[in-house]
């Protein structure tokens, strides 16, 4: 049957300037980091892209490692595209990676000109796409100079082949030496993908300074740390779980006793708000307009319509944001 997007799909998505750019993103978009991949089953990675864009989310985060296998997940993105939304594709953001270990031998890893363009001439083959909306360098290359990572990723907006270039996990002195090389090289930095959540605020430290500085939007990751701040865990750690499991990122040991009673009393004030603990941590991230986009992860279609609910929920009162931060300072 023929994919029909909803007629309704940008009624209820809240959309947000990224930077001082053009461009908006959905406050929550969708991240193919797990459940996309060649060992996971196509029919349900294409009923969780429908389902998101029909809410209005328009913004999927891929990587050129992500599966796995290594880049199957952007080759069922790419079948995904061709089966059901390639008459929407001026109505997406699609976005890549590269920084992570690809292929054999010095050029399948890390930031230099060789692997990044490379990499991305891969990821477009993959996706059956001529171009990306944003490229990211996924990771600081300590031994690259980074003027050579950065006139990279110039070269491939020259090239056509991105509209953006963004960097994730640069630290906050190294994202504004690359804002400033790439604002000489007249490409500037759109976008920052950095871990944030109510448990993991590194990015407070400094980096949401430096964004705010140089006109950078961010997108971040794991925003309900792997899992924990939902309702999964508050029991324990079900043997069913990706803490129980050989995961590594998130394993038993990081669940200790004091973190899970902070993640129960959040709990408790998420139902006082009327919302889930999953909820309530997206909008907690995206409090203040200091983050454009949430990207959240799903393994089927409906955590995505509990997660763009979250935007239904009003904003945090001052005794509320006070609430968490005595609970997140708890020893």
């Amino acid at each position: 049957m023929t994919y029909l997007a909803a007629n309704n799909r940008y009624e209820g998505m809240k959309y947000n300037r990224t930077g001082r750019s053009g461009l908006k993103l959905p406050a929550i978009s969708l991240g193919l980091w797990h459940n996309f991949g060649g060992v996971d089953r196509l029919e349900n990675g294409r009923a969780m892209v429908r389902r998101a864009f029909d809410l209005g989310i328009t913004h999927f985060d891929l990587a050129n490692n992500y599966g796995p296998p290594p880049g199957s997940a952007e080759e069922t993105f790419g079948l995904i595209l061709k089966q059901d939304l390639a008459a929407y594709r001026d109505e997406l953001i699609v976005s890549t990676k590269a920084g992570y270990y690809m292929w054999q031998g010095p050029y399948g890893d890390w930031g230099s000109r060789k692997y990044l363009v490379s990499s991305l001439d891969q990821s477009l083959k993959r996706m059956k796409l001529d171009y990306v909306d944003i490229f990211y360098h996924h990771r600081p290359d300590p031994d690259t100079p980074l003027e050579e990572t950065m006139m990279a990723l110039d070269h491939v907006v020259r090239q056509g082949k991105a509209l953006y270039v963004g960097l994730s996990n640069y630290s906050a002195e190294q994202t504004a030496r690359a804002s400033a090389i790439l604002k000489e090289l007249g490409t500037p930095c759109l976008i920052h993908q950095p871990s944030y959540s109510m448990l993991n605020r590194w990015i407070e430290d400094g980096l949401q300074d430096v964004l705010e500085r140089e006109g950078i939007g961010s997108i971040v990751f794991s925003p309900l740390a792997g899992g924990v701040l939902t309702n999964r865990y508050l029991n324990g750690v079900p043997s069913d779980s990706r803490a129980a499991g050989p995961s590594v990122f998130l394993n038993a040991d990081a669940l200790t006793e004091s973190k899970l009673n902070k993640v129960k009393q959040l709990d408790a004030l998420a139902r006082e708000r009327g919302q889930s603990l999953a909820q309530m941590a997206l909008v907690w991230v995206l409090r203040g307009g200091k983050v454009t986009s949430a990207l959240i992860g799903a393994s089927r279609p409906e955590q995505i319509d509990d997660n763009v609910e979250a935007l239904n929920k009003p904003d945090f009162s001052e005794e509320e944001l006070g609430r968490i931060e005595a609970i997140l300072a708890e020893k």
